[in-house]
């Protein structure tokens, strides 16, 4: 059995003296592991680093095997991500959603949608407004999609600034005030394609929101606790300042 995709490496662990078993997200054939002879060498740890980008051939007598691993490089974005606490927590926090898809099983959109967030994470307050996005693409993913489109009481398209925990759908500022202490806040830039980032408060009431359904339908049923690393990423992005538009 052979075959050669794009991945991401998203986490390793030792095996053995000097390998590794290396965990990549690819393009075509989903969250796999495989085996990486010499992977401790000095030669090759610089390569086999959260966040970088890679193109893996895995090689195995039976499919059910664990294989092996031949990377070669092609982004190679750890050390940088490393410099600083968002990409260091960022990449935390988007390797334990990986790891929520089912082994083997193919999600092109999440290697896409991964890379994307990993060329930002270095800018705190982007960077962070893409992992929320990413939590909600999951979400999606893990069969438990949100509907942010329209209002789930009256289906305007207006004004949409709560999400109803029930439901997961967006609901309207006039129908949703009568119950506002019980709606979750819908940050408009999670409904937006603006390129001016969020500021720190949008940023928190964005994680707060799509935690309660990660807590509700994921984290909470298979008996897990949300990473460590994402209450620290949310606090480090609390503070974050809106960007200012040109000429604004």
């Amino acid at each position: 059995m052979q075959w050669t995709d794009e991945g991401i490496i998203i986490g390793t662990r030792r095996h053995g003296e000097t390998s590794l078993i290396v965990e990549v997200m690819t393009a075509g054939h989903g969250r796999h592991l495989g085996l990486v002879r010499g992977g401790r060498s000095r030669k090759q740890q610089p390569l086999l680093q959260p966040g970088n980008s890679v193109i893996a051939t895995w090689r195995a007598r039976l499919d059910e095997h664990l294989g092996n691993f031949t990377l070669e490089p092609v982004a190679q974005r750890a050390a940088h991500l490393m410099q600083s606490q968002v990409g260091l927590y960022g990449i935390q926090v988007l390797g334990a959603l990986v790891r929520l898809l089912p082994e083997r099983d193919p999600h092109p959109q999440v290697h896409t949608a991964l890379a994307a967030v990993l060329d930002w994470l270095d800018d705190p307050a982007t960077g962070a407004a893409l992992v929320v996005r990413f939590e909600v693409l999951m979400l999606e993913e893990l069969g438990f999609g949100l509907d942010l489109d329209s209002c789930a009481a009256t289906g305007t398209v207006e004004e949409l600034v709560f999400v109803s925990p029930k439901s997961g759908r967006a609901v309207s500022r006039v129908a949703g005030e009568p119950w506002r202490d019980r709606m979750l806040p819908l940050p408009g830039f999670l409904r937006e394609s603006s390129a001016v980032a969020p500021a720190g408060g949008d940023l928190v009431d964005a994680f707060r929101m799509t935690g309660y359904f990660l807590d509700r339908h994921v984290y909470g049923p298979r008996g897990l606790e949300a990473p460590g690393a994402r209450d620290r990423l949310v606090a480090l992005v609390a503070g974050v300042q809106p960007a200012i538009e040109a000429g604004g």
